[in-house]
């Protein structure tokens, strides 16, 4: 008979991690590999003990696990060969570790699919670094991650925050659950824009967000909505730039990514260690300007950086123009022409509106709804949200061809 262990170790709520299942025979082994990938963010660890019986790790699950991590035993063989016996598409993304001394097993495993062979003894960072490679394979590939936005101001009081967090505000009601992150260490002002009291800081949530989930991560952060998330720092905390580790936010917005389908970065405008951490690996920067000489000086030399030492492409930078003045002696035109962007959009000039939803903390799209400057934030809102529906479609399209041979 078969005797087989399932436990779940850790959930998200709202957008799940990606399932992660741990079949081994020897329930030692089974408990360390545990230990090191329920520390892993985005992960939902199911161990799966397996004492006799049955050799086939996927034998009577009720649901097919995202990644499967095998720890073969001295039954290497039958393992690997009952795992042969499914179609290549019904075996999911999987690492083999264990004895496996012998060539014909190193063979065996690759067969079955295996992206990576560990033999014992496994260091940890081996292991972890093995796993981040499958991760990123599997959402590569299934669109798993969350989308990450960029809001940077390419002069001071261009209008970034406004736009940062009116637009997480109109993502958390169209598209799904939003993460609004302030990266301004500093002078960072989004939990006064959405009138949210801070517990914990960013700063906090970095030092620690190694031993996180998304279950730690949804508890630190404040609660403007049910689909709505702020972290940002704390009234009266200093931070320095050096407090903060680009390793640390790294892991941090893969947790992120992982737990949220939109991620929301309202940026300083500054290029450091930090910001170019998370432009090095946007969806979507919006770079937001006025109708100024000035302005446009500086957009020109950001633009620049962003492209030439940065890598951001063509069509994942937007300008924003704020406070739009259709008679303005710098017309749309001859902003689009000095920044040789094309992909522009326009905020209409309502001071008294954005004052009075800066100073009671509600945001545009429900302090005035009909309001053309929250119509504006609603179409670029609805422009991400189409370019999301239209990119997974496509991802789709090339899994069914893969399966299918389309």
């Amino acid at each position: 008979m078969l005797n087989m262990k399932e436990t779940p170790v850790s959930s998200s709520t709202g957008k799940t991690g990606l399932r992660l299942l741990i079949s081994s025979r020897d329930a030692n082994s089974l408990r360390d590999l545990q230990s090191v990938c329920q520390r892993m963010p985005g992960l939902e660890v199911s161990t799966r003990l397996v004492s006799n019986g049955h050799v086939d790790p996927l034998y009577s699950l009720d649901r097919m696990p995202d990644l499967l991590l095998l720890r073969v035993s001295h039954l290497w063989r039958e393992e690997l060969s009952a795992l042969l016996q499914h179609p290549a598409h019904e075996r999911p993304p999987m690492l083999v570790c264990g004895l496996l001394s012998e060539q014909e097993a190193m063979r065996l495993a690759m067969q079955a699919g295996a992206r990576d062979v560990l033999p014992e003894p496994i260091a940890e960072t081996e292991l972890v670094a093995a796993m981040n490679r499958l991760v990123t394979e599997v959402r590569s590939g299934s669109g798993a991650d969350g989308k990450l936005i960029a809001v940077m101001s390419a002069k001071g009081g261009s209008g970034g925050t406004l736009v940062a967090c009116n637009l997480a505000q109109q993502l958390s009601m169209k598209g799904g659950s939003t993460l609004l992150l302030d990266m301004d260490l500093q002078f960072g002002s989004v939990t006064h824009y959405l009138d949210v009291a801070q517990t914990h800081s960013h700063l906090e949530v970095l030092h620690q967000v190694n031993g996180m989930d998304s279950v730690a991560l949804r508890g630190f952060c404040s609660h403007f909505s049910p689909t709505l998330h702020v972290l940002g720092g704390r009234a009266g905390e200093l931070c320095l730039p050096q407090d903060a580790q680009p390793e640390q936010l790294d892991t941090l917005l893969q947790l992120a990514r992982a737990s949220y389908g939109w991620v929301v970065v309202d940026l300083p405008r500054q290029i450091d260690h930090l910001t170019g951490s998370v432009l090095e690996q946007v969806d979507r920067v919006y770079v937001v300007v006025q109708q100024s000489v000035s302005h446009l000086r500086d957009a020109s030399s950001l633009v620049r950086i962003l492209r030439d030492d940065l890598g951001v492409r063509g069509d994942q930078l937007q300008i924003v123009v704020n406070r739009y003045d259709k008679a303005a002696a710098i017309s749309l035109k001859d902003v689009g022409e000095a920044l040789r962007c094309t992909n522009l959009s326009k905020l209409p000039n309502d001071f008294n509106l954005v004052s009075q939803s800066q100073n009671t903390g509600v945001p545009l799209g429900l302090h005035a709804p009909r309001a053309a400057i929250t119509t504006a934030l609603r179409d670029m809102t609805e422009d991400l949200v189409g370019q999301q529906v239209a990119g997974n479609k496509g991802l789709f399209k090339r899994a069914f061809n893969r399966v299918f041979g389309g």
